[in-house]
Parts: C-alpha cells; structure tokens; sequence
C-alpha cells in the first residue's frame, strides 16, 4: 500500500500482477484516485474478453467504412481517457498486432483509428494488469520485450490471500457486515469457532473474490442472525447429484498414458539393500498426503473424503506429518 500511495503521483505506466481475486482493479483505481489525474476519466477494460480485431477498435476506435458494419466514426478507449487513465486488465493475452501499437500510444502518445489515417495525440496514464509471467512470456515470443520495458517503470506484486492469513477474518467480518446488512439483520452475529478455523485454514486459490463468495454464500444460507454462522461451503458444485464430466474426446486421448513396459522389463520402486520400513512407510505416507491436498486445491476436507478418511484423521496425519 505505501508502493501504490508513492507512485501514484508519478505520470509513469505501472504494472500490477497478481492471481485472480487479489484486487488488481481496485489497485489500479487507486493508483488513479490518488494521483493529478483524479478528476479525470478512468477507463477501464479486459484485453481477454475480445477478439484481436474487436480489441484494437476497442482500443483506438475505427473509421467508418473501416470493416463490416463500421456505419460511422467511433471513438476508442485511448479517446475516451485522455488526460485520465486507462487500466488494461490481462494485457498478457494483447496480440503482438495491438501491442505494437500499444507500445506507440505510450511511447508518443499518438495513434490511429483503425482504417483511419489521421494521427490522434492523447494523455493517458497505462495502468497494466495480468496474473501470468511477462518475463518469461516476453522470453517465448508471446509478448514484446519493448513493451514490457515501457510498462515496467514500476511492478506491484500483490501477493495472495493465504500470504496473509492475518487479513482473511479482517475481510470475512467486512464482507459478512456487508451481507447482514443487506438481509436487513439487526445484528451480524458474526462467525464459530469451527468455522473460523475452516475458512483459516482454507487455501483461497480465488484469493478476495472467493472469500467474498464463501462468506455472502454463508450468511444468507443462515436464514436469520441469532447465531454465529457454522456452515461455511467452499464449494457451491459439491453434490451428490452433480453432473458427471464429459471429458472432451481429443483431449482424452492427448492425455492418455503411454503404454506400460513389459513385465520383465519393468524395474521395482524398491530401496536398494536393507533399509528402514518405518522410516520408508511414512515418507509414502505424507506423498499421498501432499497429492491429495494438490488434487483438492488444499481444501482439507475435500481431501479428507478424496483419502477415505474422517476431517479429524487427516488433520492428526498432517500434523504428525508437518503438514500444518
């Protein structure tokens, strides 16, 4: 926070990265909220939810006549935020078409509407935005190494939810506080014990969003606000009744296993000469342990049920396993 607070006074394109959920945009509004150009327009816009061609007269608007159905002139989002700022969420997934041009607007400040020849000077603040690696992106040939140069004056690393467990009661009660005045209670009763320890010990891989989710979809479940919430549900999907997945028929097959070696010339996963079974028993153990806690998103009693097990079984192994 004291990174945003610093730079956002200064007239520099900033990257901000981070998982999904972890507040991106708000970051991005405050970085426009608190500099010189608060007064002026903030445009904001997802670079994955278009196609390539949609996203460059999105981006710089197009002339008429310019493609099919293009009935008159229109204006793009660099317009529309001139002397203001322009946020680009997932701007990773840019074709390298839109980004040269990116690239330009920022460097110069100019650009042209698509099937237009006359250049427009505008001032606009970039504020970029993506939850994948630029740098190794860039590396690949997926993304300019000019344009990550230029936009990388500075980069905000968010970190995720479960870096900071010491803010996800702080958010719950926010978000419960929220919800229960929504409901019209008189009173949030706020949360157990037990389920205080659930959404701790939750892993959050939808960072904020999911929290935000978890906790509304909790209280309102609860009916009324005479008792503390008890029933936290990390997964709305999970039913008994749910739909079996129709595995797509390509990828089944790009994914199927190569075929095993013959009998005599596969070699056994055993230690070579004497060795501790105990010792051995319980590193295979905790593998098994890790492998369902992965496969189950650290959901621990998803992976309770993923082992056969009960949720206080698997909490003594994890712990008898470091795990905890």
């Amino acid at each position: 926070m004291d990174r945003i607070s610093r730079a956002a006074p200064l007239d520099r394109p900033l990257l901000v990265i981070g998982e999904r959920g972890t507040g991106k945009e708000l970051i991005a509004a405050r970085l426009h909220y608190l500099s010189n150009r608060w007064n002026k327009p903030f445009q904001k816009m997802n670079c994955a939810a278009l196609a390539e061609t949609l996203l460059e007269s999105e981006l710089f608007g197009y002339e008429q006549g310019a493609f099919t159905g293009a009935r008159g002139r229109r204006a793009g989002r660099f317009e529309a935020a001139d002397e203001g700022s322009l946020f680009l969420d997932e701007i990773g997934t840019m074709s390298m078409s839109a980004q040269e041009k990116l690239l330009r607007v920022i460097e110069y400040g100019e650009f042209e509407r698509v099937g237009g020849t006359d250049t427009i000077e505008v001032d606009v603040r970039v504020i970029g935005a993506t939850n994948i690696d630029l740098p190794a992106a860039a590396e690949m040939g997926e993304f300019r190494h000019d344009l990550l140069d230029r936009l990388a004056f500075d980069v905000l690393t968010v970190p995720p939810l479960r870096a900071r467990r010491e803010d996800i009661m702080t958010l719950a009660e926010h978000f419960g506080r929220n919800m229960a005045r929504e409901l019209e209670w008189l009173t949030f009763p706020g949360f157990s014990d037990l389920a205080t320890e659930a959404m701790m010990e939750h892993h959050w891989p939808g960072n904020v969003r999911e929290l935000k989710n978890v906790v509304e979809r909790a209280i309102y479940r609860a009916w009324d606000g005479e008792q503390p919430i008890c029933n936290i549900t990390f997964d709305p999907f999970d039913s008994p009744f749910r739909p079996k997945t129709k595995r797509n028929r390509k990828a089944a097959t790009a994914e199927a296993p190569t075929l095993p070696m013959p009998a005599a010339e596969k070699k056994p996963d055993l230690p070579n000469g004497p060795f501790d079974l105990r010792a051995e028993v319980a590193a295979q153990e905790k593998r098994l342990l890790e492998h369902a806690l992965k496969e189950n998103r650290f959901n621990q009693r998803a992976a309770a049920d993923y082992l056969s097990l009960s949720y206080d079984q698997l909490r003594h192994s994890l712990k008898k396993h470091g795990l905890l």
